[in-house]
């Protein structure tokens, strides 16, 4: 299904702690540890069954799977705090890094709705002094990774502020032209945010909160607005099992992370909040049928890939029909989020442990993985 993942670049910075590696998974909800290495289908193969099988034995995570409105599966293993013996569970929240970019979008789309830009507008109308060789990036452009701007600026935790990203992102060298090719970037994203913030008035988060979250129900999504229990929220660990802290815990401003990442990743949320975006996705809940339309949109074919980008989504013809997902990465955890836009199935997992020298890379497994879950959610709805 995925030839390639598009993760967020790999932040490291302070000082870390070397913790031990759990040695077993912990699932929460559900009985008995994952086995190994994925098998083939199986005649009634539960999805439990399956995701038991073939998460690797030790990794950390949240496993969710709905049909429509309806939840079909949800689960954690292993643990979301080692040092505090917290498991993981449908309640830990997560950050889920480049799945951000789907919400950023869709804030977009709504100040289209609302009349305040469209999407073929070009940046100078939000920017002052745009240099020649980016006046014609339009906003779509920036949507579709076709601005031609860098993938990023520096490290996701530099502490650098919306003007120093947008002067950064100006006088940056562009990779092509406006619309002449296909570079994922992180930095489009965050200029894209910005642009949120000047059209609305309001914070990029504060955006969000009240025209997407708060309709759809979600109340434990966000950078900063939900306060979460710190125990809810989920410690990373590298590849060595070094905890590398909460997303938090490192270098944030007051009001979120700084503007390297705000817009194109670092947003936190749960696996129940994530089904209620599935949920506010089918219907006109936070975007009527149209706008919802523009955002699923298959427009620019992706190197080397099967897959097209559409707005802050990758977009795939199946034999089932279309499949729309995004993924997320940083070196530590991993997460991907992908419906079926024919007969709504949802699928979202994430780890905040997904590699461990010797033992398990979880993105050699993000395929069966994900493909083993809509199969059998299909299964059995039929």
């Amino acid at each position: 299904m995925f030839s390639h993942l598009n993760p967020t670049r790999l932040r490291r910075r302070g000082a870390v702690t070397a913790v031990a590696l759990a040695a077993l998974l912990l699932p929460a909800g559900c009985a008995g540890p994952a086995t190994g290495a994925a098998a083939g289908p199986r005649d009634g193969d539960s999805v439990a069954d399956f995701v038991h099988r073939t998460l690797p034995a030790g990794i950390s995570a949240t496993v969710l799977a709905a049909r429509g409105d309806d939840l079909v599966y949800c689960a954690g293993f292993g643990t979301a705090d080692r040092a505090a013996g917290t498991p993981a569970s449908c309640r830990t929240v997560y950050d889920i890094m480049s799945v951000t970019k789907q919400f950023t979008a869709a804030a977009i789309l709504k100040l289209e709705v609302m009349g305040r830009l469209r999407v073929s507008d070009r940046i100078d109308r939000f920017f002052a002094r745009v240099p020649e060789d980016k006046r014609d990036i339009t906003i779509e452009h920036l949507l579709t990774h076709t601005s031609g701007l860098v993938e990023a600026l520096g490290d996701d935790y530099e502490p650098v502020s919306r003007d120093e990203m947008v002067r950064r992102a100006l006088a940056s060298t562009p990779l092509s032209a406006p619309g002449e090719e296909w570079h994922y970037s992180n930095t489009g994203y965050s200029l894209l945010a910005a642009i949120v913030e000047k059209v609305s008035g309001q914070g990029y988060e504060q955006f969000l909160a009240r025209q997407l979250f708060a309709p759809a129900g979600m109340r434990h999504t966000g950078y900063v607005l939900p306060r979460w229990p710190r125990r809810l929220v989920a410690v990373e660990y590298d590849a060595r099992g070094r905890e590398q802290g909460r997303p938090y815990d490192h270098d944030w401003a007051a009001d979120g992370p700084y503007w390297n990442l705000r817009g194109n990743g670092g947003m936190l949320s749960t696996a129940p909040d994530l089904l209620r975006w599935h949920r506010a996705l089918m219907d006109d809940t936070v975007l009527p049928a149209k706008a919802r339309a523009e955002l699923f949109e298959a427009r620019v074919p992706e190197p080397d890939s099967e897959d097209s980008y559409a707005y802050g989504w990758n977009v795939r013809e199946l034999p089932g029909g279309p499949f729309a997902w995004h993924d997320g990465g940083n070196g530590w955890s991993l997460a991907l989020l992908g419906r079926t836009l024919r007969d709504d199935v949802l699928v979202f997992w994430v780890s905040n442990h997904a590699y461990r020298h010797g033992r398990w890379n979880l993105e050699d497994r993000a395929e069966t993985l994900t493909q083993g879950i809509v199969d059998r959610v299909r299964a059995e709805g039929e």
